[in-house]
């Protein structure tokens, strides 16, 4: 298991819901945007989504994103924001055990629903948080 996310990426990543992915078909950009439940023990968010929509078609075939996840504000004292890289795939097996329980912990109205289970594991990150100071920043690496 990596290193932990600090804490402060952690408190971060919890208060928010909505997540911004980005896929690459052959050089050809993508974003999309998901409810995401974060695994705290894994590093990685557990999103839902459809095989047939394009974000999903183009994992199939290239599982390296980006993305992040920002706090929207005017006010430049406040900003925060995570960005980071990683890689996306399906569910299965003991992962999908997994999943579900961290979403449906986060979500508890989709229980009962059928859903697709994909998982972010996250290997970069960089979180912005001028609340700390302007521009401050914190680092987290999977092989640091």
């Amino acid at each position: 298991m990596a290193e932990e996310f600090p804490k402060k990426i952690t408190d971060f990543v919890k208060e928010h819901h909505v997540i911004t992915v980005a896929t690459d078909n052959n050089g050809q950009p993508w974003c999309f945007n998901a409810f995401y439940a974060f695994d705290e023990n894994n590093q990685s968010f557990i999103i839902t989504s459809h095989d047939d929509t394009r974000h999903i078609q183009e994992v199939l075939t290239n599982k390296r994103i980006a993305g992040s996840i920002v706090l929207e504000t005017e006010i430049v004292g406040k900003v925060q924001g995570l960005q980071f890289s990683g890689e996306m795939s399906l569910c299965e097996n003991d992962d999908e055990k997994r999943a579900k329980k961290v979403y449906n912990k986060r979500f508890p109205l989709t229980t009962l629903a059928p859903k697709i289970l994909w998982e972010i594991k996250i290997f970069e990150a960089k979180y912005t948080d001028n609340t700390l100071g302007f521009g401050k920043k914190l680092l987290w690496s999977k092989n640091s």
